[in-house]
């Protein structure tokens, strides 16, 4: 008896709880009761049905009754709204007294889903009890109805769920945003195919619901889902290290990283520092230190990588201009030391702030930012959108643009070579930019492609293909060139002549940055948000980008180069401010809009006067895979990499 007078109470708390539901829905102007699947096909067009079978659902993914029949009796949340006394209210009580004695609910209900949604057809009573007493999902036998395609955002997601449905059978886990279940596939480890055993169901869904729990409390940026987080916690963390986490740990670690979610990115574009008021020069006068140290990590030795080398005299180059205001001290990645334990070694030696000169390091730079978010880190890629990491890149494609229009005046046939490196964010733009500035001083130049990640021998390919003009790689740096480097004229008796050679001058950028941070500038580009990313993607006007020419090139095309850097640098010449038409016919640009960074750096076609393609993932050689996967411009669509025990 007394578990019949706990259900009654618990009935009236429970109606309570719907009247205040039906009351607050009637004045938001909606409808008050569940919605229903008979209403919502009644002009939807069905591909088919298809019985799933019994398994646990997500309680509040269940959203409405599959006929009109009930409807009344429940509030949008599935809370009685019928009087006590009333059979309904009987039925209830009773089933709420199963559940607060031994008995309990066990029954599965019968539902539709749609849409990934559902609509219960026998059991809303069941639903109800359980969801007043905060049950997180329920046993159901599920009957899918198949919406028939239509090419819209909401249904190419769904879609998208079906492919992972069929292969991991979840529910649990939602997403808004085309795409993400295929990242979350490949962050776990599986392939596409892989059809997931019970024991890896079973691992996922536990782990997720524990990432959930933990992240309660946890403010993420407007629109941004529990599961969304849990994708991007997934790229930072292993599976294992999240299972070896604390609670108190866990819920510090996903705080850190909430920030990082949906995050935009601003594109610094050498920007002038912003005038401060004479309060901000009193407050850096006060705070700002005298002096800086600076810690750059290297995941390859100089010796091995002309990349490091690079980064490396700039390292130097910026300590020396500084005349003791800043110190710097280089670390190379090692079997001994990894790039986590390196940057926790910086810190604790002193660094304010970090630079690590690969993507590879950005998962370590991650991890460091959440660790030490006082420490100021920086990681040499672009569209890499973290709050706390900014990125840094250069715009190479100007120098690009200066050597296309040299190869178009040099070139006696109007058939120019090019070597990209691999399809990598920013890559599209320098080869447009080539074939843009060949068009200024050749309207028939063409240009053929080759790649440097596919072909064994892309140089000697376009000699034999009769080209006369190669632009090859960039130099890494000025004072060690590079035979064969830049652009190159092929004399008759396919020997090379050197033209003009773009080069990254990464000394530069390192003394500009540190010098701003020095100035109490840090700040200026972070637009007053905390989940704004920072790309600084700078170019001919800062001095990160140039070219070095020989001497006896003729001065007529050496005043064009010098001529067409003033105007770059100046930002009176925009290589893509021109009419534009793409390889398959599309107008890109009219000649009357500008192109945006973003537009720029994630460029994914090639012009009309470009004779080759970008290769896709399979044609990749196996050297250049690991950062096509981080920055390739399909990243987002590539297979994930096998890693058959991270589950």
């Amino acid at each position: 008896m007394d578990t019949m007078n706990n259900a009654s109470n618990e009935y009236r708390l429970a109606r309570k709880r719907g009247q205040k539901q039906y009351h607050d829905d009637l004045r938001r102007g909606v409808s008050p009761y569940p919605k229903v699947l008979d209403e919502i096909l009644a002009d939807q067009p069905v591909a088919g049905r298809t019985e799933l079978g019994i398994f646990d659902i997500p309680i509040d993914r269940i959203v409405g009754t599959v006929t009109a029949g009930r409807r009344t009796a429940f509030s949008t949340g599935f809370m009685p709204l019928l009087e006590e006394q009333t059979e309904f209210g009987m039925k209830w009580i009773s089933l709420c007294a199963d559940h607060l004695g031994t008995t309990g609910i066990r029954e599965p209900i019968r539902c539709y889903e749609y849409l990934g949604e559902f609509y219960v057809q026998e059991g809303n009573k069941r639903v109800s009890v359980l969801r007043y007493f905060g049950a997180t999902s329920v046993s159901a036998s599920v009957l899918r109805i198949v919406p028939a395609w239509e090419d819209t955002p909401r249904m190419r997601i769904y879609y998208e769920f079906l492919e992972f449905f069929h292969s991991s059978r979840l529910y649990a886990i939602r997403f808004h945003r085309e795409g993400q279940y295929r990242k979350l596939v490949a962050a776990l480890g599986f392939s596409p195919e892989h059809i997931w055993t019970a024991e890896e169901q079973q691992a996922v869904q536990s782990l997720f619901t524990r990432f959930t729990k933990a992240s309660e409390g946890i403010a993420l940026p407007s629109g941004a889902t529990v599961e969304d987080a849990f994708l991007n916690f997934l790229c930072t963390y292993s599976i294992d290290e999240i299972r070896q986490m604390s609670s108190d740990a866990l819920h510090s670690a996903i705080a850190a990283s909430a920030a990082e979610v949906d995050a935009s990115v601003s594109v610094s574009l050498e920007m002038e520092p912003v005038e401060k008021s004479v309060f901000g020069r009193l407050y850096d006068a006060v705070f700002l230190p005298d002096t800086l140290k600076a810690a750059f990590i290297h995941a390859l030795s100089p010796e091995t990588s002309d990349w490091i080398a690079a980064h490396e005299e700039g390292r130097r180059y910026a300590e020396q201009e500084f005349g003791g205001k800043v110190t710097t001290t280089a670390y190379f990645v090692s079997e001994a030391e990894s790039a986590d334990a390196l940057m926790s070694r910086a810190v604790k030696e002193g660094a304010q702030v970090i630079f690590a000169t690969t993507p590879s390091l950005m998962t370590a730079c991650r991890r460091a930012a959440a660790a030490y978010p006082q420490i100021k880190i920086l990681n040499c890629s672009v569209i890499m959108p973290y709050p706390g990491v900014r990125t840094y890149y250069s715009r190479i494609y100007e120098a690009k643009y200066i050597s296309g229009a040299i190869a178009g005046a040099m070139s006696e046939t109007g058939r120019l070579g090019y070597i990209a490196s691999s399809p990598i964010f920013g890559v599209p733009a320098g080869i447009n930019a080539f074939a843009l500035g060949a068009q200024l001083t050749n309207p028939r130049a063409r240009v053929k492609l080759r790649w440097s990640c596919v072909d064994a021998d892309p140089l000697k390919d376009l000699i034999d293909a009769g080209v006369d003009v190669i632009s090859n790689r960039d130099l890494p740096m000025p004072s060690r060139p590079q035979a064969h480097w830049g652009l190159n004229r092929v004399k008759s008796d396919h020997s090379l002549q050197p033209l003009l050679a773009p080069y990254w001058n990464w000394g530069e950028f390192y003394r500009k940055l540190l010098g701003d941070i020095l100035q109490g500038h840090w700040e200026d580009n972070a637009f007053g948000s905390a989940a704004q990313a920072v790309n600084y993607w700078w170019g001919m006007q800062s001095g990160v980008v140039d070219f070095m020419m020989p001497n006896d090139l003729p001065e007529g095309v050496q005043t064009l180069a010098k001529m067409l850097k003033k105007e770059l640098s100046g930002e009176s010449l925009l290589p893509f401010f021109r009419t534009i038409v793409a390889q398959d016919g599309t107008v890109q640009s009219d000649g009357t809009r500008l192109f945006s960074p973003q537009e720029i750096l994630r460029m994914d076609w090639l012009c009309d006067s470009v004779d080759g393609e970008i290769p896709p993932f399979e044609r990749v050689l196996p050297m250049a895979q690991s950062i096509v996967r981080l920055e390739g411009i399909y990243r987002d669509t590539l297979p994930p990499q096998e890693e058959p025990n991270r589950s």
